[in-house]
């Protein structure tokens, strides 16, 4: 039990400090697991949550291939038309991205609106950091609202076994997408407050964004009905979903083949499909089958129970607020990976029903990342932006905008999510 804790505990330090060998880390540790005879070779495959790495596949080539359609570039040309001025722009393209942001990968969302944001503050010539700041944190925000929303959610989903749907309704109640959403709502009175003094007119736009192809669009459409059908059917494999996925992005590279009779535009879809969070995930299954076959998450789960007391509401509060606070420093999704099997094993040896605790978890993890630049990969992907327009992007200039909207979208979720589930 030590020595996997501390190659445990070794691997998470290692990946803090070089970030950009995060995958690389967790392989060679996941790897070392299972040499080592810490997680039994047998047990390989049934550490692997393939379910979350087929879901991840399959909706970032559909991202991608949805963005070279433009269909986002239009989406947010029509939405200018309908708003007044600056600060109904960077609010509304803000919410825009949120929207996006719950269907589509956090990164993916700010690479499509973002350069929106940067045509129109050049023309008016004003300063787009707070813009582009709106569109990550947003994007973040609604990333725990529904099931393929961000890795967090495919993650916690695939724990709880939850379907599309669920994340509407779960359990008879109205489940977590609304605690995003009464979130989004105070949030987006935030940015109203922050953006108060941009009154200046739009630009009226000479013409709108030409859609290249619809067929992206169409399967991205279809691959949400097909996720919600599919969370009617009963007993049905554990990798239905991942499958769905990758199955419509599929027929998605087969169009494009056909359609540009070139090899490379199927490449270069592929190619924005995040293999780097896709090996940090495969590492961390297998560490983690190690330090659960080996008993550490029984003990942590020990530990945690201790903490709470006995007490539900303590140990929620306890995991909502330092998942805030871990996430805002370091990737969430190692934090959640490592902290899904640790509820799971407290509620079972408490039997404690586990939604509200994982509820919090998704919560907190997801909105903690808003705190910082460094939070969130949407946070270091609009700052790169940034720089590359010859931007800096200060810590208080973040700060002004994460902390705020942080505390905002946190609390109503934190009230909401504790008084459907967690109160008897």
């Amino acid at each position: 039990m030590i020595a996997a804790l501390l190659l445990f505990l070794a691997t998470y330090v290692l990946m803090l400090i070089f970030g950009k060998f995060r995958p690389y880390i967790a392989l060679l540790s996941g790897f070392v697991f299972v040499i080592s005879g810490m997680l039994p070779l047998g047990d390989v495959l049934a550490s692997i949550d393939f379910n979350v790495i087929l879901m991840i596949v399959g909706t970032m080539g559909l991202v991608a291939l949805f963005t070279e359609s433009r269909m986002p570039a239009l989406l947010a040309d029509l939405i200018m038309e309908k708003v007044s001025n600056v600060k109904w722009a960077a609010v509304s393209l803000a919410l825009f991205a949120g929207i996006i942001s719950a269907f589509v990968d956090n990164v993916a969302t700010v690479l499509m609106v973002a350069p929106i944001a940067l045509a129109i503050c050049k023309k008016l010539e004003t300063n787009p950091v707070p813009f582009i700041i709106a569109i990550a944190v947003s994007s973040n925000l609604q990333g725990a609202a529904t099931l393929i929303g961000d890795t967090t959610a495919i993650m916690l989903g695939s724990a709880l076994n939850m379907s599309f749907l669920e994340f509407f309704w779960y359990m008879g109640k109205p489940s977590i997408f609304f605690a995003v959403e009464l979130g989004a709502v105070l949030s987006a009175l935030i940015l109203l407050f922050i953006f108060r003094k941009e009154n200046k007119p739009l630009p009226i736009a000479t013409q709108r964004t030409k859609v290249t192809a619809l067929v992206p669009t169409c399967l991205l459409l279809l691959t949400l009905l097909s996720l919600i059908l599919a969370s009617f059917v009963p007993k049905k494999p554990d990798e239905t979903n991942g499958i769905l996925c990758c199955t419509f992005l599929l027929i998605g590279l087969v169009y494009t083949l056909i359609k540009k009779k070139d090899i490379k535009a199927v490449i270069s879809p592929l190619k924005e499909i995040d293999f780097t969070t896709i090996g940090i995930l495969l590492g961390l299954f297998l560490m983690i089958g190690g330090i659960e076959k080996q008993g550490v998450i029984e003990k942590a789960a020990t530990l945690l129970g201790k903490v709470g007391g006995g007490n539900i509401f303590l140990l929620y509060t306890v995991i909502v607020w330092v998942s805030v606070v871990l996430s805002a420093f370091i990737d969430n999704i190692p934090y959640v990976a490592t902290m899904i099997p640790v509820i799971a094993g407290l509620c079972a040896q408490n039997g404690i029903d586990p939604t509200p605790l994982f509820f919090g978890l998704l919560s907190g993890a997801t909105l903690g990342g808003n705190c910082t630049p460094i939070g969130a990969s949407a946070n270091i992907t609009g700052i790169g932006i940034l720089r590359k327009e010859g931007y800096t992007v200060k810590n208080k200039d973040f700060f002004k905008i994460g902390i705020p909207f942080t505390i905002a979208a946190i609390i109503p979720a934190y009230i909401y999510i504790w008084a459907i589930y967690g109160v008897k």
